[in-house]
């Protein structure tokens, strides 16, 4: 099936052009000035996107698909996502992980879950582990799971943060060797995915595993880092020495995070300090639990990520100064990046066509298509999960 996506400004490699682009099945096959299909024998389905952005689909490499939370009782656990959800916030690429609670989630429930998701029309992946360790794995190997199972990109920890394991710099360098060698062999991109707390211990470990050993920056990806002042300051440092930092857009004092770094504020603020564009991500930390404790460590209130906060920070971003085309890299192409999904985050021939459309005036979403399926449409869902 062919669909032509008319007079839309195109976010390509090279920067924002007025294009069309022709898509078959689920790749861009043609991106130019004006295309016409009148010679083509096949139907070919029109998508008018004039006034618009057409961006590359969002890629949200944080959060909790089969649920987070529990740390109030049975009865605080999350639900598990709704597709719906995804694409009403423009996400066409995901990246699934556990949380808190290991004993009653489950990385087998997450793989079945990431696997429902691409048949209901995205494209899901995952990591194994989860705060605690030993890591809680499929094949009851980290490397194994990393090696063997498909949709397996990494590995999950925590570090400072009072539900973690505590491990020790030795533990640490142990998990991230098996996710190095197993990310070689399976040529993935071995990413080790750190839960930032809010210790005053911030990053510590990282830099004594680095210290200790001759793993790469690069498998490190500390995520939160924006929860407080001292954390983003050693976040950025990290990310000076060549690593790449994980902002969250739903830790935001605006939407209740009590201490947290505002997250665009936050991008700016390494941006301003010299750390390159390329090394930031954003990622929502969405359906997760947002559990509130007071000064003697109890839980005084809960609340659920949403997604719409991913979007509310690009506006965020744009108002302060950092234009579309290169905010956007944040949610798009860094991740892809990042995640070696060496087949999309971008608008070009031969990319998956994983795209949104957002209105030129105020940025609203009308449009989401997913390997080449428009699944939302000017507030209406085209595509819904099966127990929608």
């Amino acid at each position: 099936m062919l669909k032509l996506i008319k007079n839309g400004t195109i976010l390509t490699p090279k920067g924002l052009i007025k294009a069309d682009i022709l898509i078959c099945n689920d790749k861009i096959i043609g991106i130019n000035s004006s295309i016409t299909t009148s010679n083509l024998k096949l139907p070919c389905e029109e998508l008018d996107a004039s006034n618009q952005f057409v961006l590359p689909g969002i890629i949200d490499q944080h959060v909790h698909l089969i649920g987070g939370g529990g740390e109030s009782g049975f009865s605080s656990r999350t639900p598990e996502v709704q597709v719906s959800k995804l694409v009403k916030a423009g996400i066409t690429s995901v990246l699934g992980l556990l949380g808190t609670d290991s004993a009653t989630r489950h990385v087998e429930s997450l793989y079945a879950k990431v696997k429902a998701l691409d048949e209901e029309g995205i494209s899901a992946y995952m990591v194994t582990g989860s705060y605690r360790v030993p890591s809680p794995t499929i094949t009851d190997s980290v490397y194994k799971d990393v090696v063997f199972i498909d949709k397996v990109l990494g590995c999950k920890i925590a570090i400072a943060d009072h539900r973690a394991s505590h491990l020790s710099v030795e533990e640490l360098i142990r998990i991230a060797s098996e996710v190095r060698v197993a990310s070689m062999l399976a040529n993935k991109p071995g990413i080790i995915v750190v839960h930032m707390g809010n210790s005053k211990e911030t990053l510590k470990l990282i830099d004594q595993a680095l210290e200790n050993s001759d793993i790469p920056i690069k498998h490190f990806l500390p995520t939160h880092v924006n929860r407080n002042d001292n954390l983003l300051n050693d976040a950025i440092k990290f990310a000076l020495k060549g690593g790449s930092i994980d902002l969250t857009s739903g830790v935001d004092p605006n939407l209740g995070a009590k201490g947290a770094v505002n997250p665009s504020k936050a991008i700016i603020q390494a941006l301003e300090a010299g750390v390159n564009l390329d090394q930031l991500t954003l990622s929502s930390d969405g359906n997760g639990s947002i559990p509130e404790f007071d000064d003697n460590g109890n839980m005084s209130g809960m609340g659920i990520a949403g997604f719409d906060s991913l979007l509310g920070t690009i506006r965020e971003l744009i108002a302060a100064g950092l234009p579309l085309e290169k905010s956007w890299n944040t949610v798009s192409s860094n991740v892809a990046s990042r995640l070696k999904l060496d087949d999309r985050g971008c608008l070009e021939i031969n990319q998956m066509a994983d795209l949104v459309f957002l209105n030129e005036a105020d940025l609203a979403l009308t449009l989401t298509m997913a390997k080449g399926k428009v699944l939302f449409k000017q507030n209406e869902y085209c595509v819904k999960g099966t127990f929608e």
